[in-house]
């Protein structure tokens, strides 16, 4: 886990100094392509979330509204909702 987060600091603060030596090290932590592939997908869609967020300044919603969406994700989670997983699973 260590290493994963080590690499996900580095792709977020200085991506462009991101190389091979850095999925090499992820592979010595026994990280595999798959896992390295997921972390940095979700960093990225949690970047990006975060940027807009702070750009459009969205509202913080009250504890009810952490309570309502824990539930939610307690159900499906994040994946798609099943009209969107089918054609996602279409397309392989």
């Amino acid at each position: 886990m260590r290493a994963t987060l080590t690499f996900l600091e580095k792709l977020v603060r200085a991506p462009d100094r991101v190389g091979k030596a850095d999925i090499d090290r992820l592979h010595e932590a026994s990280v595999s392509d798959d896992a390295i592939e997921d972390a940095a997908f979700v960093c990225a869609l949690f970047t990006t979330y975060t940027r807009l967020s702070d750009t459009f300044d969205f509202a913080i919603p009250p504890d009810a509204g952490f309570q309502a969406a824990a539930k939610m994700l307690l159900g499906p989670g994040y994946g798609f909702p099943p009209p969107v997983a089918w054609l996602a699973a279409s397309d392989r």
